[in-house]
């Protein structure tokens, strides 16, 4: 939705009907993912891709109906072998495509959560009873649009689950598209590696937010990657950043006084994945003081110490590395082992 609000704005501004085509699911190597968007004005004019140009063209057409008053439509593409590796794809895919006309007023909400980056969700009756209605649910408790009574999923789980699914219950088919934050990545420890961090999580589309209380070493000369500098105790720190379920957070000061209140402080939020640089003997130490501060076992099995993956990194560009391979596995519930050796789909739906 972010990458093609400037075009919607533009349209509502001449006071334009607007159609959205959706990519509500995918199999096989599919050119875009789920949540992708074209969006086509009732003047004629494309922004975003659903397919990366192989079937724009069906879903203009389909959009065209729906923008002069046509019913909502759920259509399913093959993307051939040939047309695959023209948008770059080792291999075809199949997608399906939802195409409807939106109300102006949902529109311009829908761009204003994704340029604010508020969590939400939006339910979309794609088949079945009650076609085509819109509910656009916030985790703030506004509600725009109606007609979907119940919701098949709470807005806290789905955000929870940080990901878009498809749910069939009495009778329809409904589309939940998560709106939210970008995920973060907390970087405790302005050394070497956190740059490396930074520059990585970047260019995933990630925030980054390095903490450090020695003001020397948290500088934009030194971590000029990051989207922020925080120089401040981790107590201090965890108090402003406030970590959720989109929050990673990785330990890379190797020193008791910053390491134990970041851990501690860590596992007390809803981070989805709290990691910890050091050799084993340096976690179990800081695993005992971790316990003399009053934390159980349970609690500390949500640490991943040694962080990372085993890539037999050593240079801290390898270990970022290792250790965003790590997040990533954990995000998508995923075991990060081989993909040659791996029984499931090869791309998560994230």
């Amino acid at each position: 939705m972010l990458e093609i609000a400037p075009d919607l704005r533009r349209w509502l501004a001449r006071g334009e009907k607007i159609a959205l085509a959706t990519v509500v699911a995918t199999r096989r190597s599919a050119p875009r993912p789920i949540g992708a968007r074209l969006g086509v004005s009732e003047g004629g004019e494309l922004a975003g891709s659903v397919s990366g140009g192989c079937v724009e063209n069906e879903v203009y057409g389909l959009a065209r109906e729906a923008l002069a008053g046509g019913p909502p439509a759920l259509a399913s593409y093959g993307i051939s072998d040939e047309l695959g590796l023209s948008v770059g794809l080792p291999c075809g895919g199949e997608i399906d495509v939802f195409v409807d006309a939106y109300e102006p007023e949902l529109i311009e909400r829908l761009v204003e959560a994704a340029e604010h980056e508020e969590p939400a969700v939006l339910y979309e009756v794609i088949a079945g009873e009650s076609l085509g209605a819109k509910v656009f649910a916030l985790e703030s408790g506004e509600v725009v649009g109606d007609g979907l009574g119940e919701l098949p999923v709470t807005v806290d789980e789905l955000l929870r689950g940080g990901r878009s699914v498809l749910v069939e219950e009495d009778g329809r088919t409904v589309f939940c598209d998560v709106f939210g934050p970008r995920p973060r990545l907390v970087i405790f420890g302005a050394v070497d590696t956190a740059e490396h961090l930074c520059r990585s999580a970047s260019a995933l589309g990630w925030r980054t937010i390095v903490v450090d209380a020695r003001a020397k070493l948290a500088t934009e000369e030194r971590i000029p990657s990051a989207d922020e500098l925080l120089v401040a105790w981790p107590e201090e720190a965890l108090e402003q950043i406030k970590p959720d379920h989109a929050t990673s957070i990785v330990v890379l000061t190797h020193e008791d006084r910053f390491d134990v209140p970041a851990l501690k402080g860590s596992l007390a939020g809803d981070a989805f994945y709290i990691g910890a640089l050091g050799s084993r003997r340096n976690q179990d130490r800081r695993r005992e003081r971790l316990l003399a501060e009053g934390l159980d076992e349970e609690a500390l099995e949500r640490i991943s110490g040694p962080s990372g993956l085993d890539l037999g990194a050593s240079t801290p560009a390898e270990t970022a590395v290792s250790i965003l391979a790590e997040i990533l596995a954990v995000r998508a519930g995923r075991e990060g082992g081989r993909l040659k050796e791996a029984k499931g789909r090869i791309h998560a739906e994230v």
